[in-house]
C-alpha cells in the first residue's frame, strides 16, 4: 500500500501529538498518529523529570505565573499566549491528565485523592511552589497513562516506525496547474517513510499536525531523545511556513558529565529543593553571578557554569545534594539510579555536571489553536513557537504548553470538521506519489557518522551557549557547504531513516545559525559576546 488516507494526520507521538489525538478521537474523528521510532520512549516528553506546572495556593497565581514566564523570557514573549497558558493550563491538567488518563502525581498523603494534597515543588525562575510531579520521572508517568489511553481508542491508528519526509501541499505536489493557480496553498498530508517495508507512503489528510519535538540532537551534548533533529521545522521551512525565534536554544545547566551519546538530565528540581552548585574545590559560585543563586533562570546558570569552567580549566562543576539527601530515594529515584549505574553514589558523592542542549524556544509560528501560516497545517509542542517562552523557557512550562496546545488544536480541528470543513478528496486525487530520484548504494555509515560529527561540533562550538559574529559566520559557511553536498547525496541515494534524519538535521542547523547571525542583540538564550 503506497497511499493511505485519514481525516487528521499527526506527525509525532509525544505528549502534544498524543493529547491532540485523544481530543479528536473522543469526538469520533479518525486520526493517524505517526511515531518515527519503534520504541515509545523516543520522544522528549518521556524524558521530562521535574514536573508540570499546575497552580500555587495563591488566588492570583495565574497573574504571578504569567509574570514569572515573562521575566524568564526577557519579555520577548507573546503576552496573549502567556496569559492563555497561565489561565487555562490548570484546567487542561485536571481534565486531561487527572480525569481523562488518570496520571498519578505525588501527594503529601499517598492515599489521598484531594487536589489540595498534591506535593507542590518549585524550580528556577518560579516565585511560588506550583509544580506537581511524579518523583523525578514525571514525563514517563504522564506518557505511560496517555499512551494507554491512545492504545484503547478505536479512532486512533498508531503507526510506529514511520518517518515523515516532506509535507504535501496543493501548490507543490499536485499534477497539472489547477491547484497551483489558486491563491491559497493548503497542506494535504505528508510523504512518509515506512521502515518495515522500506517504502515511501503518500499519507493523505484533510488536516495535518506537526508535533515532531525538539532539535537538541544537532548539538554535540544534548539531553534530548535520539529523534530530536528538527524534522518538523525542516519540513515546514521547505513548505514556506513562517518560523520564529529560531536563535533561542536553551541549554540545561546540569546534565551528568559522562561519555555517552545522550546526556542524562539531572533535574532542576534538585536545585529547587536545596541542592547547590560547587566547583572542584567545593566552593559555591552561583551567587557571584546572580543574586538568585541556583534558582536563577537556566540561561543564567548555564553561562555561569561555562564561565567557571573557562576560568578554571576544569571539565565540569558539581552538584552537592547534601541538603536533600534524606529524600533522594523517594523524590529523585531516576537521578539516583542513573548516577549509580555510572558509579556515582549521590547519597555521599558530588554529581559531576555540565550544560547540554535541552529545549528549543523557537520553531514554527503557531497561534493559540496551533494554526500555522499554511492552511490546514497545525504545529504543537516543542517544534512550534507559540510565543509562550520568548527568549528563554521557564522551568516546567514545556509539558504544560504541549498539553494545552494539544487540547486547543484538537478542539479547533474538531470544531472545523464538525462545522463542515470541506474534505480534500479532489485535491488528494491530484497528489502524485513519491518518485525516487536515484539508486546509488552510497549510504556508507561512516559518511553519515562523519557528517553528523561535523554538524554537532559546528553547532556546539559556534552556535552554542556563547556566540560571536565570527563563530556564527564560520558556522554558516561550513553548514552551507555541507548542505549542498547533502542535497546531491539525498537525490542520488535510496531513502533510509538515517539519511532523512541527517538531511532534516542539517537544514535545521542552517536555519538556527542564520537566525542567530541575523540577530546582533544579546537576549536570553541567544548570548552574543
Amino acid at each position: 500500500m503506497t497511499r493511505l488516507s485519514t481525516q487528521v494526520l499527526i506527525i509525532g507521538a509525544g505528549l502534544a501529538g498524543s493529547i491532540a489525538a485523544l481530543r479528536l478521537a473522543d469526538r469520533g474523528i479518525r486520526v493517524s498518529l505517526l511515531a518515527a521510532g519503534e520504541e515509545a520512549e523516543n520522544a522528549n516528553s518521556w524524558l521530562a523529570q521535574g514536573g508540570i506546572i499546575y497552580r500555587s495556593e495563591d488566588s492570583d497565581d495565574a497573574q504571578l505565573l504569567a509574570e514569572d514566564i515573562l521575566t524568564a523570557g526577557c519579555r520577548h514573549n507573546d503576552a496573549q499566549a502567556v496569559r492563555f497558558l497561565a489561565g487555562e493550563g490548570p484546567r487542561a491538567v485536571r481534565e486531561m491528565l487527572v480525569e481523562r488518563v488518570r496520571a498519578r502525581f505525588d501527594r503529601h498523603d499517598a492515599g489521598s485523592r484531594l487536589e489540595e494534597e498534591w506535593d507542590l515543588t518549585r524550580e528556577g525562575g518560579h516565585s511560588r511552589q506550583r509544580i506537581i510531579h511524579s518523583a523525578d520521572h514525571t514525563g514517563r508517568t504522564i506518557m505511560e497513562a496517555v499512551r494507554e489511553a491512545v492504545r484503547q481508542s478505536p479512532c486512533i491508528r498508531m503507526l510506529q516506525g514511520y518517518t515523515a519526509i516532506d509535507l504535501l501541499t496543493s501548490h507543490h505536489h499536485t499534477k497539472g496547474m489547477t491547484y497551483r493557480y489558486q491563491l491559497e496553498n493548503r497542506c494535504c498530508g505528508a510523504y512518509v517513510y515506512c521502515e518495515s517495508s522500506r517504502r515511501v507512503v503518500t499519507m493523505l489528510a484533510d488536516v495535518t499536525i506537526l508535533a515532531t519535538g525538539g532539535v537538541g540532537q544537532i548539538y554535540l551534548h544534548s539531553t534530548n531523545a535520539a529523534g530530536a533533529v528538527g524534522s518538523g521545522i525542516a519540513m515546514a521551512s521547505r513548505a514556506f511556513v513562517r518560523l520564529e525565534n529560531m536563535e533561542f536554544m536553551q541549554f540545561h545547566p546540569t546534565s551528568l558529565y559522562h561519555l555517552e551519546p545522550r546526556r542524562v538530565l539531572v533535574t532542576e528540581a534538585l536545585r529547587g529543593e536545596g541542592a547547590w552548585l560547587v566547583d572542584s574545590r567545593g566552593r559555591r559560585f552561583m551567587t557571584a553571578h546572580d543574586q538568585r543563586g541556583e534558582l536563577a533562570p537556566r540561561d543564567v546558570v548555564a553561562r555561569a557554569i561555562v564561565e567557571e569552567l573557562l576560568a578554571s580549566g576544569e571539565p565540569c562543576v558539581y552538584l552537592d545534594t547534601t541538603p536533600v539527601r534524606q529524600n533522594l530515594e523517594k523524590r529523585f529515584p531516576t537521578v539516583l539510579k542513573s548516577c549509580r549505574e555510572r558509579g556515582i553514589d549521590i547519597r555521599s558523592q558530588l554529581i559531576p555536571v555540565v550544560p547540554a542542549a535541552h529545549y528549543f524556544c523557537g520553531g514554527i509560528l503557531a497561534d493559540l489553536t496551533g494554526r500555522t501560516t499554511l492552511e490546514r497545517l497545525y504545529s504543537i509542542g516543542e517544534c512550534s513557537c507559540t510565543g509562550v517562552h520568548g527568549a528563554n523557557r521557564l522551568a516546567s512550562t514545556s509539558l504544560l504548553e504541549a498539553l494545552l496546545w494539544g487540547v486547543s488544536a484538537g478542539d479547533d480541528i474538531a470544531a472545523r470538521l464538525e462545522g463542515g470543513l470541506e474534505p480534500l478528496s479532489r485535491v488528494h486525487e491530484a497528489i502524485e506519489d513519491w518518485k525516487s530520484l536515484g539508486d546509488e548504494r552510497n549510504d556508507d555509515p561512516a559518511l553519515l557518522a562523519q557528517d553528523w560529527t561535523a554538524i554537532r561540533n559546528i553547532m556546539w562550538n559556534y552556535v552554542g551557549i556563547s556566540r560571536t559574529e565570527f563563530r556564527l559566520a564560520r558556522a554558516f559557511n561550513e553548514l552551507r557547504a555541507l548542505s549542498r553536498t547533502l542535497h546531491d547525496f539525498y537525490r542520488s541515494t535510496p531513502l533510509s531513516k538515517p539519511i532523512i534524519d541527517l538531511f532534516h538535521g542539517c537544514q535545521t542547523a542552517c536555519l538556527i545559525t542564520q537566525a542567530a547571525l541575523r540577530n546582533t542583540g544579546d537576549l536570553g538564550c541567544h548570548h552574543r559576546v
